[in-house]
């Protein structure tokens, strides 16, 4: 009952104040439980991936030890036999970075640009690397990647150089 008596004497300001903070809350709440549970999906993901690399890399080494015999590795064997396995090696490098987004959101409830753009130039870098590895884009593939890329570097750079102030370095 006091309670209700404070609010029903309390000006409409002070109770909308009270409302709007009590709903933030919530949000917040709810929020931070959906972050974390996508943290959680990112973990096992996280170790599908890498288990995936390792059987990916004893199926490599299997199929590398199996085509010696026949061939000399100068003949493209190495080529054929781990293009997946550089893939999976770098696709693990870019969900690692996009795990640090969402457990730096849920350590400072903000996404930061710094982090955004290290997770895109990862991506980009992924990218640009499986195409010259595959031997499969072209220059203008290239050149707009690389463009891109300075893009994200030059953010990356500058998230560092102007930050908010009262936020320092980690």
């Amino acid at each position: 009952m006091p309670e209700q008596e404070r609010a029903a004497e309390a000006p409409p300001e002070i109770l909308r104040i009270e409302l709007t903070s009590r709903a933030l809350t919530v949000y917040r709440k709810i929020l931070d439980a959906i972050v974390t549970s996508l943290v959680f999906v990112m973990v096992l993901t996280l170790i599908g991936a890498v288990a995936g690399l390792v059987l990916d890399f004893v199926a490599a080494a299997d199929s590398f030890r199996t085509a010696v015999s026949g061939h000399s590795p100068t003949h493209g064997v190495v080529d054929g036999i781990d293009r997946e396995l550089v893939i999976d090696v770098l696709s693990v490098f870019v969900l690692i970075e996009l795990f640090r987004t969402f457990t730096e959101y849920l350590e400072f409830h903000r996404v930061r640009l710094r982090v955004l753009a290290e997770v895109g130039v990862a991506f980009i870098l992924r990218e640009i690397f499986i195409g010259l590895y595959d031997r499969s884009m072209d220059w203008h593939q290239i050149l707009a990647l690389a463009a891109l890329l300075a893009v994200l570097v030059t953010a990356r750079i500058a998230a560092i150089q102007f930050q908010p102030r009262g936020i320092g370095h980690e």
